[in-house]
Parts: C-alpha cells; structure tokens; sequence
C-alpha cells in the first residue's frame, strides 16, 4: 500500500509529491514521524531489554552480601536472646511455667 518511510523522514515530507491536500499532506508526514519515533524507542527498548545492566547487577550482588550479613547477625542476635532466658531461669522451677491454658 505505502512505500517504506525514508531514513530522513523527519528532515523532508515523503507525501509532498502525493495528490492529497496540504492537510493531508501534513497529517500523513505527522504519522510518518510518530512510526518512525516509535520503531527508534522499540529498537531502544529491546537493547535495553536484551543485556543485563551490569552496573545494577554489581549493586545487587552489593545488597545481597549485606542482607546476608544482616541475616546472620540477626540470627546471632536471637541465639543470644534465647540463651540467656535459658541461663537465667532453669527448668526445674515449674512454677513459673505453669500452663493456664485449660484452668477452669
């Protein structure tokens, strides 16, 4: 149906030779520019699709030791909690363990 759009599209009109009128000739160059944008952005967007970004990677291994750092501190944090409750009250006062759960 239409030819394909010229490289310099956005420097000269592909439909000033046409029979159309100046409006269309206008509207029909407006469009030719918008596809032709629009194949650019795609084009663009499929190269940053395509390969990883090797700047966000590095900042995300970064994030990752951390989290573990911060995992593993945490874990020691709470082995420490748990251990002094268990040095601090002994298991052979009952009393203090006494189940309410089921009192009547």
């Amino acid at each position: 149906m239409a030819s394909p759009s010229p490289p310099d599209v956005f420097a000269e009109n592909p439909y000033s030779n046409h029979r159309l009128s100046v409006i269309e000739k206008e509207v029909l160059w407006e469009y030719a520019k918008l596809a032709e944008n629009l194949k650019l952005l795609k084009q663009k967007v499929r190269d940053l699709t395509g390969k990883p970004d090797a700047v966000l990677a590095a900042r995300l291994r970064a994030v990752e030791a951390k989290m573990g750092l911060i995992l593993t501190l945490f874990k020691a944090s709470v082995w420490g909690v748990i251990n002094d409750h268990n040095v601090g009250a002994p298991f052979s006062d009952s009393s203090e363990f006494t189940d309410e759960t089921f009192t009547r």
